[in-house]
């Protein structure tokens, strides 16, 4: 009699088992806090456990869960904030030591995905931090796999802009050299 409700819980046992880590590294990348990050991953799994009946394909399941995930981000955010979170006295936390240039670096791409559209930070975080291929981008996403190439493309080069980068190529540069006039 109880047989439906424990292949229920099993399967959402599963889907957290799978998943977690997957879209705790995704909010963070969202979010830019980790506090943050784990307030939304929870609701997403309270979302998907409300309305696990919605998913018919169970190889569908983290590109589902990412949309519930992702909708979840945007509420938690409030516009023109940057939520880097930091210890007692400022310092930034993280799960694994690392030494100060590569600390500095990640969170200066931490503040630049920050900075960018949700869109464009979107598809960064699924392809660089996840790993996640176009087909599947663009089914959690709900768009185009063009759409995805086309995002992707804007994103990088918001994020170039975003961290003090300059846009046009190092070749495009070289070509463009100025030579100083000589006085006769």
């Amino acid at each position: 009699m109880f047989l439906p409700f424990l292949d229920a819980e099993a399967r959402y046992n599963q889907w957290v088992r799978e998943h977690y880590r997957f879209l705790l590294r995704s909010a963070w990348a969202l979010t830019g806090s980790r506090a943050v990050a784990e307030d939304v991953v929870q609701d997403c799994f309270t979302l998907a456990w409300k309305h696990r009946a919605q998913l018919r394909d169970a190889a569908l399941a983290r590109a589902w869960l990412f949309r519930i995930m992702r909708r979840c981000a945007v509420r938690h955010l409030t516009p023109g904030t940057v939520p880097l979170e930091g210890g007692e006295d400022g310092e930034a936390v993280h799960d694994r030591p690392a030494d100060d240039a590569c600390l500095d670096d990640r969170l200066d791409v931490v503040k630049a995905l920050a900075r960018l559209a949700p869109i464009h930070r979107e598809v960064l975080v699924l392809f660089y931090f996840d790993d996640m291929p176009t087909a599947r981008m663009a089914e959690a996403l709900d768009i185009a796999p063009g759409t995805v190439l086309s995002r992707l493309a804007r994103a990088r080069d918001a994020l170039k802009a975003a961290m003090g980068a300059p846009a046009a190529a190092p070749a495009a540069a070289a070509r463009t050299k100025v030579t100083p006039l000589r006085k006769a």
